[in-house]
């Protein structure tokens, strides 16, 4: 059981497609929930997502078919990870432990997903890994937000940007396979490879942004 609900942290959320799925899936899912359902068991079940997607990725290997898997098991993280938020605070619950093990799941499932796709036919490892530490060093970042000022501090690209683009890859990747494009250096490129680097230019800017705006308010808060 979690400690008595206290709702102590500034939540704030810039994004407004996060904000309206989260009030969809409130208003239309959220009420369906069993009462039996713990925060902690949400955030199990957004793992096993999480887990389904990854192997999914990994067997792309043998058939593109697998993304499909791939982006069933990404709708499952997205909608249960943003559930076990709403568990916890509709029944006036909180756990430091939930709230680590929900980060934890996020930085896992992110990070692998995307050492995942580099590993399959439709893209290389490079970029992948150059894609793999956002999501864990911006939430750190947002942790360390709630440790100095009390604020839930979620990036302007938030989750729900991070599955779609996620979603994209997969659709592109079973249309493309590891068809490619152009070569640089005698490296071919493929479809995946441009969509990746795409994508992470507005989430390393996003990133440093964060970064720099909490090294100035910190160092603002000692003057």
């Amino acid at each position: 059981m979690g400690e008595v609900y206290k709702n102590p942290v500034k939540k704030m959320i810039p994004s407004k497609l996060e904000t309206g799925f989260q009030q969809f899936l409130y208003k239309r899912v959220g009420p369906h929930i069993p009462k039996s359902m713990t925060p902690n068991q949400m955030t199990t079940l957004s793992a096993a997502g999480g887990i389904f997607s990854i192997l999914m990725t990994l067997l792309t290997n043998i058939s593109s078919w697998f993304w499909l898997g791939t982006i069933a098991g990404l709708a499952l993280h997205l909608v249960a990870d943003d559930l076990d938020g709403f568990i916890a605070r509709s029944r006036g619950l909180s756990s430091k432990a939930g709230a680590y093990y929900d980060l934890m799941v996020d930085i896992l499932f992110s990070t692998f997903l995307l050492i995942s796709i580099g590993l399959t036919p439709a893209a290389h490892l490079l970029p992948m890994a150059l894609a793999a530490p956002l999501y864990g060093i911006m939430n750190v970042t947002m942790m360390n937000y709630i440790i100095y000022f009390n604020e839930f501090q979620f990036p302007r690209l938030g989750p729900i940007e991070a599955h779609i683009s996620y979603t994209v890859i997969a659709i592109c990747a079973m249309i493309f396979k590891g068809n490619e494009v152009f070569t640089v250096f005698g490296h071919g490129v493929t479809v995946v490879d441009i969509i990746a680097v795409i994508a992470m230019i507005p989430m390393y800017y996003e990133m440093i942004r964060m970064i720099i705006a909490l090294f100035k308010r910190l160092e603002a808060s000692q003057r």
